[in-house]
């Protein structure tokens, strides 16, 4: 006598050949993931499809992101603390230690110490950091563009403004 094909087939293989077939997961700009999509969502999702080609864009120059954001700020601000540069990076105190032990080992960074306040220690960019901040800024510039391909001045401004506005906004509710 010859077993019928469902008594041959493990218990995991029967329950997968009842169960619906798999949901296909939405591409960016897709469904929940485009125009229909919640506002916080979309934010993260581009800021995470920047970050990633902003790792790919700088990883030659053994930069990362966070890296980049510790040297920009140091490049616009210099002097700032450890715990001024976690606040304008949106890292932990924690990460921006580690990142600024490492740029200080690989001499993109030098630390002073506050003129009146001692044990502040404060940041600033070598020759050789700002060399490297430049080169990095020269491909992201070329990423910026691309973002905003396809905007005219007055729409890029306004979308700066609008994103600076949120950024504002909820940051007095904090």
């Amino acid at each position: 006598m010859r077993k019928s094909a469902g008594i041959t087939k493990s218990k995991p293989e029967q329950r997968a050949a009842k169960e619906e077939p798999a949901m296909r997961v939405p591409a960016p700009g897709e469904g929940k993931r485009g125009e229909n999509g919640y506002l916080g969502y979309l934010l993260r999702q581009a800021h995470a499809a920047v970050r990633l080609k902003m790792e790919r864009t700088l990883v030659d120059l053994g930069v990362t992101s966070p890296q980049f954001a510790v040297l920009t700020m140091l490049n616009a601000y210099p002097g700032l603390s450890g715990a001024d540069v976690a606040r304008l990076t949106f890292l932990t105190p924690q990460t921006v230690g580690v990142i600024i032990r490492n740029l200080e080992r690989d001499g993109a960074i030098v630390m002073t110490r506050h003129p009146i306040h001692g044990r502040i220690q404060q940041w600033t960019l070598t020759p050789r950091g700002n060399t490297l901040v430049k080169a990095c800024r020269g491909r992201v510039i070329e990423l910026e563009k691309r973002l905003a391909s396809g905007l005219d001045a007055k729409a890029e401004a306004s979308i700066r403004r609008w994103l600076a506005g949120i950024a504002a906004d909820l940051q007095d509710e904090a």
